[in-house]
């Protein structure tokens, strides 16, 4: 009898915990996967923000220097500065 309420009661139990756990663990690594791609996509993106932003103060520096505002040696200064950031 006690075999029987063994193998009847406690066998499916374990066998439903260790369904359970594993389908936790196969949750975790596919939004662990899901996460790194999008984490690639956002690194992407930052480096071309980051180039256009760069382009776009290297314009506004050399039309500050072709309009006088700015001599060849302050722009040069202000343009390391940006390149060396």
């Amino acid at each position: 009898m006690e075999k029987l309420i063994f193998f009847g009661l406690v066998i499916p139990i374990l066998f439903f915990v260790l369904y359970l756990g594993t389908r936790a663990i196969m949750s975790g690594v596919s939004a662990k996967q899901a996460n790194k791609g999008e984490n690639e996509i956002d690194e992407n993106n930052e480096d071309s923000n980051t180039d256009k932003s760069l382009s776009n103060e290297l314009e506004k520096l050399n039309e500050l220097r072709e309009s006088g505002v700015l001599t060849q040696e302050e722009f040069e200064k202000a343009k390391n500065k940006l390149l060396n950031n």
